[in-house]
């Protein structure tokens, strides 16, 4: 039996977002908040990245911003948009708004931000992303592995409280 689009999409976001898990344990190893992303042009990752705002002293060092910065780099042009961002967190607004500016085609994220998040959980998606007075517009899905995302930064915030 063929599958069809919608499974072949689906099963595609999955293996992207392992990928971006992948990223966030990295993040782990060097005592990041594990938020893991990648960037998908076609079917290949041009560009992977983790936070690294406690490595680098930054504060808009955030996996996303990372990974907007490497893509761009990698296919030569600030315009992504044929890119598809796979991230295990909900963006913040400043990543948000990164993705408007780089005209990122798509956003999937894993698990919702109910602090930070603005792709419906804080703020809504309209507000950025998807604002129709804005010149770009970025597609958005979330929810892909949700349970793993949630749970690497679960355990990553309950270690933190018990030392």
């Amino acid at each position: 039996m063929a599958l069809t689009a919608n499974a072949v999409d689906l099963d595609n976001d999955r293996r992207h977002m392992r990928a971006a898990l992948r990223e966030a344990e990295a993040a782990l190893v060097v005592d990041e908040v594990p938020v893991g992303a990648v960037a998908v042009a076609g079917d290949r990752i041009i560009a992977r990245g983790h936070n690294l705002r406690e490595q680098k002293q930054n504060p808009v060092a955030h996996a996303e911003m990372e990974v907007i910065t490497r893509a761009a780099h990698t296919l030569g042009t600030w315009r992504l948009n044929d890119v598809t961002l796979y991230v295990t967190l909900e963006p913040c607004a400043m990543c948000a708004g990164a993705m408007v500016q780089a005209r990122i085609g798509r956003c999937v994220f894993g698990t919702p931000d109910p602090k930070a998040g603005a792709a419906g959980s804080v703020i809504p998606v309209e507000s950025i992303l998807q604002n129709c007075r804005l010149n770009h517009r970025v597609e958005v899905s979330s929810g892909i592995l949700e349970q793993p995302c949630r749970q690497i930064l679960q355990q990553f915030f309950g270690k933190l409280r018990m030392v």
